[in-house]
C-alpha cells in the first residue's frame, strides 16, 4: 500500500458545532465547506477549509463513535485510505478496539471507527460513491430518526 495515498484530517468533537463553526470562521478566517445539521440543530458533520488545510467537526453527542467513552475524547483522526478493509483489519489486529463497525455509509464512504490503546479515536475511510447534496441531507435526516 502506498503511504502517499493516505490523508489524515483532524475531526473535532465540540459542545456546540454551530458556535464552533462561527468562531473558526471569525477567529481564523476559515471557510465553511459543508454543514449538515440534524433536525434538532446539532451538527452531524461539518468541514472547514483553513487556508488550504481541512478540519472536520461534529457535535460531541452526535453518533460518531458509540457510547463506550468516545464522548470524552474531543478529537478524532479521520484517515482516508485506498483500501479501508485492509487498514481496518490491520488496526484491529494491532490492538485497536472497534467503536463503529466497518460498513458502507449513506454519504458514499465505507468506513468504521477504532480506539487505539492510548484512547484516541481513528475513523478509517475509503470513498466508494459520489452522493448529491440533496441525497446527503435527506439521508442525514433519516439517520437521525
Amino acid at each position: 500500500m502506498s503511504e502517499a495515498t493516505w490523508k489524515i484530517i483532524p475531526y473535532l468533537r465540540v459542545s456546540d458545532g454551530a458556535k464552533a463553526i462561527d468562531f473558526y470562521v471569525r477567529a481564523f478566517g476559515a471557510k465553511e465547506v459543508s454543514r449538515y445539521a440534524m433536525p434538532d440543530g446539532k451538527i452531524g458533520h461539518a468541514e472547514l477549509d483553513f487556508h488550504g488545510a481541512t478540519l472536520q467537526l461534529a457535535d460531541a453527542d452526535f453518533k460518531t463513535g458509540g457510547s463506550n467513552g468516545a464522548e470524552q475524547v474531543p478529537i478524532m483522526l479521520h484517515v482516508t485510505v485506498p483500501e479501508v478493509d485492509a487498514a481496518f483489519a490491520r488496526a484491529v489486529e494491532a490492538g485497536a478496539t472497534v467503536t463503529r463497525p466497518l460498513a458502507d455509509q449513506f454519504y458514499g464512504d465505507r468506513n468504521g471507527g477504532v480506539r487505539d490503546p492510548f484512547g484516541h479515536l481513528w475513523f478509517l475511510s475509503s470513498h466508494v460513491r459520489d452522493v448529491s447534496e440533496a441525497e446527503m441531507e435527506a439521508a442525514m435526516k433519516a439517520e437521525a430518526t
